[in-house]
C-alpha cells in the first residue's frame, strides 16, 4: 500500500465561519518535512495554485526530492477562484471552459516535469443550486468534451475524476460513483478515471467497497483513492476510522481482491487537531487493517461474502478485531 497525504492538510486550514483559519499556516517546506516524518507515507498530493504553479515547479521538486518523496497527483485548482464560481468545465461562458481546461493543461505539465503521471480532478464548482438553473444535458456534454480533449492531448497522463454530491454547489454533476464511471467512459478515452473520496461516497450513501468494485469490474476506472471519515450528513473530514469502521474493513478487503495499486492518499481537514497526528492516526489506523488481513483472514472474508449471513460475518468481526 503506498501511503500519501495531501500537502495542504498539514497547513493551516479554514472553514466558512472562520475565514483567517484555526491555525498558523507552516512554510512549503516545514509541510514536506512534516509529511515525510510521518511512517510510511511515501508521497503528496498537491493542489494547483496553492501548492504548485508553473513557475514553482522546480522549487517543488527539490524539495520533494530533498524528502525522498514523489508527488503522487497534483489536484487542478477548479474550486477556489472567483472565475469558477458559476462552473469551470461546464460555464456558460465559453471563455471561462477554456480557461479551466488551460489551467488543467498547466498542471499536467508540471505533474510530467515531477515525474507524476496523475491528475485528481474535482470540478467542485460544476454543478448548480436551484430548479430552472441548469441545461443538464449541455453542461454534462460540455465536462465531457473538456476531459476529452485534455486526456487526448496528454496520453500518458491520468485523469481521475472524482465525485461529491454536494458542495460547495447544493447539487454536483460528478455527484455518485455511477455518474462519474458513465461520464469517463463517454470520453473514450483509456486514460480516463475515477477517484473514490471515502468521505464523499459516504455523504453519497455509497457502500464505498461496493463502489471500488464497480470502477474496476466496468473498465478498470478506479484510478485513485482519498481517505476521510465523516457521519454521512457533510463532508467532515475527520480521522480515518473514528466513524466507520466495518465499511473500512470491507473496502480494503476488496482493494487487495481488485488489485488496486494506486495511492491511498489521506484528504482531511483537522481543523482544531494537531495535523500530524491526525494523518499519523489515520494511516496508523489502515495500517493497522492491512496487518490483520492476513492470508488466512482474507480466505474467511471470502467464505463469509460466499454465503452471505450477516449474523456470521458480524461474530467474525467482533473476534478477529476486538478478540
Amino acid at each position: 500500500m503506498k501511503y500519501a497525504i495531501i500537502l495542504g492538510n498539514l497547513g493551516n486550514t479554514n472553514d466558512r465561519f472562520l475565514s483567517s483559519g484555526y491555525k498558523d499556516q507552516p512554510t512549503k517546506e516545514e509541510m514536506i518535512k512534516r509529511a515525510a516524518a510521518i511512517e510510511g507515507v511515501k508521497g503528496v498530493e498537491l493542489f494547483g495554485t496553492w501548492d504548485i504553479t508553473s513557475e514553482n515547479v522546480e522549487q517543488v521538486g527539490g524539495l520533494l526530492s530533498k524528502y525522498n518523496l514523489k508527488c503522487a497527483s497534483i489536484i487542478p485548482d477548479h474550486f477556489a477562484q472567483k472565475r469558477w464560481g458559476s462552473g469551470a468545465f461546464s460555464s456558460k461562458d465559453p471563455a471561462i471552459r477554456a480557461q479551466a481546461v488551460e489551467e488543467t493543461a498547466k498542471m499536467a505539465e508540471a505533474a510530467r516535469a515531477l515525474g507524476c503521471d496523475l491528475l485528481s480532478l474535482w470540478p467542485g464548482q460544476d454543478g448548480y443550486d436551484y430548479p430552472l438553473q441548469a441545461d443538464y444535458r449541455q453542461e454534462r456534454q460540455w465536462i465531457e468534451e473538456g476531459v476529452r480533449g485534455l486526456a487526448r492531448s496528454y496520453p500518458q497522463t491520468r485523469f481521475a475524476l472524482e465525485y461529491k454530491a454536494k458542495e460547495p454547489r447544493t447539487h454536483s454533476y460528478l455527484a455518485r460513483a455511477g455518474d462519474t464511471l458513465l461520464l469517463a467512459q463517454r470520453t473514450g478515452q483509456a486514460n480516463v478515471g475515477v477517484t473514490i473520496d471515502t468521505g464523499h461516497s459516504f455523504v453519497a450513501g455509497e457502500n464505498v467497497a461496493e463502489a471500488a468494485v464497480m470502477l474496476a469490474a466496468y473498465g478498470d476506472k478506479l484510478f485513485h483513492l482519498h481517505f476521510n471519515d465523516n457521519y454521512r450528513s457533510w463532508d467532515d473530514d475527520m480521522i480515518v476510522g473514528s466513524v466507520h469502521f466495518p465499511e473500512y474493513v470491507e473496502l480494503l478487503f476488496w482493494l487487495r481482491e481488485i488489485g488496486y495499486r494506486g495511492w491511498y492518499s489521506m484528504d482531511q481537514y483537522p481543523y482544531r487537531e494537531e495535523a500530524q497526528g491526525a494523518l499519523r492516526e489515520s494511516i496508523e489506523f489502515l495500517r493497522a487493517i492491512e496487518r490483520l488481513l492476513d492470508e488466512k483472514s482474507m480466505g474467511e472474508i471470502r467464505e463469509l461474502v460466499k454465503h452471505g449471513d450477516a449474523v456470521q460475518s458480524t461474530r467474525w468481526l467482533r473476534k478477529r478485531f476486538l478478540g
